[in-house]
């Protein structure tokens, strides 16, 4: 039997030292607990950055409030009305006047504006249609004894509009191939292009005509 001299130190106590400082080691390098919830997305924390949302209205009366409360006074309404108004005129007047930039698609480039120049200077009994159509509806209500003959003028007239929408296509498709021999649109669609301009009133075609009949194009 081992006797321990007063000097010695206590080994149980060393150990016991020893492994409180490993086990304090240990957990000190162990990984982080986790958070408990998921990792916010992007929305969600945008949404928390902007503020609480309102909650919903509970009756009518409180939607109305909130409708009306969002659309603002009554002068600005009006103010923004006005503005809204003036925008669409100023539109309206820049594509009549021809500015590329407010055409509608149909119109845009330089060969759809070559084709209006060319049914603008032309004198087209295509354009008389809807004066003589209405004319001749007319004549057919208020006297409906001249109904075969008004029948008959309408198709008359109908005959004429294909002959010379054909003759019109063909000019509007020999002169833009001569004029720009690169253009990629069918000829169909030129010549439907023309027509149906042709077939407008002058004074309602959209965009105005920059040329007037009789001009050499």
């Amino acid at each position: 039997m081992k006797f321990l001299r007063r000097g010695d130190s206590n080994p149980t106590s060393d150990t016991s030292a020893v492994d409180a400082g490993a086990a304090a080691t240990v957990a000190d390098r162990s990984p982080t607990a986790a958070k408990g919830r998921p990792t916010p997305k992007r929305r969600e924390a945008q949404a928390r950055r902007r503020g609480p949302v309102a909650p919903a209205p509970l009756t009518s009366k409180e939607a109305r409030a909130r409708r009306k409360s969002l659309r603002g006074t009554r002068a600005e309404r009006k103010v923004d009305s006005a503005e809204r108004k003036a925008t669409v005129q100023d539109r309206r007047a820049r594509m009549l006047a021809g500015e590329e930039q407010f055409l509608l698609p149909r119109d845009k480039g330089p060969v759809k504006g070559y084709v209006r120049d060319i049914v603008d200077a032309r004198r087209n009994l295509l354009g008389l249609f809807m004066p003589l159509a209405l004319v001749l509806i007319l004549s057919m209500i208020l006297s409906p004894a001249l109904q075969a003959i008004v029948t008959l003028a309408m198709l008359v007239m109908m005959l004429f509009m294909i002959i010379e929408g054909v003759i019109l296509g063909r000019i509007v498709n020999k002169r833009v191939l001569e004029r720009f021999p690169d253009s990629t649109d069918s000829k169909f669609s030129l010549g439907w292009y023309a027509f149906v301009r042709a077939s407008q009133i002058r004074r309602m075609r959209a965009p105005k005509p920059r040329v007037t009949a009789g001009d050499s194009i």
